[in-house]
């Protein structure tokens, strides 16, 4: 059975093709710059990859280009379009009415409209992402997981803030949480590896990227998380603030005469690492600015890991026992440094760092990297957005 996944962008479509006999990947690429005269086509496959620019005027356009050299005679995989089964979209928002992957028809696609307000940049564009698929192949079932549907299992007391009741039952003004799919994989993988079932786990899982979010997990099930409404909550990020008193929304307003479009645009794009650095949004670059000497670089570091280190203490006592702490994503994953200095401000709950460990976990490498006598174990696990879509969509269309 071969799946098909789609994330697409407000200005890229970004796909993955399964052959889910074996899980493998088949080919993979991305178009971005949909829309614009200059759009690009990057390409994987047999392994090659080629750029090639392209014209792609809107997401069907580009859909129809990615087909195409699927089954191209030099770069493609297939014979046919016809040879893919079902095709897996990453959705961002489900609000409150969708919480569990499902085929898509006009009900699905009716909630993900009626998300546009929640999800501004990303379900207008995961729908156009869908249409185009639809349009391509009108006979393949499509399917939608939403990155907020981990989070359904969350109690009132942990997603409902303490603001007017009315905010919530009129506007929906509630926790809903994001990076769920990769907070699901890495849950279901830790539980693999520790040799637990998947329903008996207890986690604190982190996703350490660009953008920075943590799940408190008791019995396989999200019970917290550090994002809310929007991802904007929580952890201090690549360009978002993270956790702030919103009063500070209104002093800026006041005596520094922004506007709310400029306060919205200061806390997630000029804010978190790069805000506080003055360098990048880019770990490695700060890292390396640090080790310059560069005093506010070091400084956001430090408000970084303390960040980790606080929500970490915070749900490990709301669990009933933790299994593990679990690190994923770009930075969680490859970040030898950033893990350090992690396993280091959680000693106090017994986590003992194994350096030759640490060092060794990178690239796609899963393991612990605490020693075997660490009362809190702290494990690598690559986390696999796609490869979870894709199981998602098999089960779904082979209706299993």
């Amino acid at each position: 059975m071969k799946v098909f996944v789609v994330n697409c962008g407000s200005s890229s479509i970004k796909y993955q093709l399964f052959d889910m006999t074996d899980e493998s990947v088949l080919a993979k690429g991305v178009v971005e710059r949909v829309g614009s005269a200059d759009a690009l086509l990057e390409h994987t496959a047999k392994g090659m990859t080629t750029k090639q620019q392209v014209v792609a005027p809107d997401h069907s356009a580009g859909m129809k280009l990615i087909f195409d050299v699927l089954v191209d005679a030099q770069l493609g995989v297939l014979k046919s379009i016809s040879e893919i089964d079902g095709i897996g979209h990453r959705v961002l928002h489900g609000g409150e009415k969708i919480n569990q992957p499902c085929l898509i028809d006009d009900n699905v696609r009716d909630v993900i409209r009626e998300n546009f307000l929640l999800g501004p940049l990303h379900n207008p564009a995961n729908l156009m992402g869908i249409d185009a698929a639809i349009a391509a192949m009108p006979n393949v079932p499509n399917v939608a997981v939403f990155d907020t549907g981990f989070f359904a299992t969350l109690p009132p007391h942990a997603f409902r803030y303490a603001v007017p009741s009315a905010w919530y039952t009129k506007y929906h003004v509630r926790r809903y949480g994001f990076h769920g799919t990769s907070h699901r994989y890495v849950t279901r993988k830790a539980a693999e590896l520790l040799g637990k079932h998947a329903g008996e786990v207890n986690l604190i899982t982190v996703h350490l990227g660009n953008g920075c979010s943590m799940t408190a997990v008791a019995n396989g099930k999200a019970v917290d998380h550090s994002m809310g409404l929007t991802p904007l909550e929580g952890l201090m990020m690549g360009t978002r603030s993270g956790d702030i008193d919103p009063a500070v929304l209104f002093h800026m307003h006041s005596v520094g005469k922004l506007t709310l479009a400029q306060l919205d645009a200061a806390l997630n794009k000029q804010s978190g690492l790069l805000g506080v650095s003055g360098v990048s949004n880019d770990m490695r670059d700060c890292l390396a600015a640090a080790d310059g000497g560069n005093e506010n670089a070091a400084l956001a570091l430090r408000m970084y890991i303390y960040r980790i280190a606080k929500y970490v203490g915070s749900y490990y006592t709301i669990l009933p026992s933790c299994d593990a702490v679990v690190l994923t994503g770009g930075v969680g994953e490859n970040s030898v440094a950033v893990r350090s200095w992690i396993l280091q401000s959680l000693a106090r709950l017994g986590v003992k760092g194994d350096e030759k460990r640490n060092g060794q976990t990178v690239r796609g490498k899963a393991g612990p990297v605490t020693t075997d006598d660490s009362t809190l174990p702290v494990w690598v696990v690559p986390t696999n957005e796609e490869l979870m879509i894709a199981r998602d969509t098999m089960v779904l269309v082979k209706g299993e």
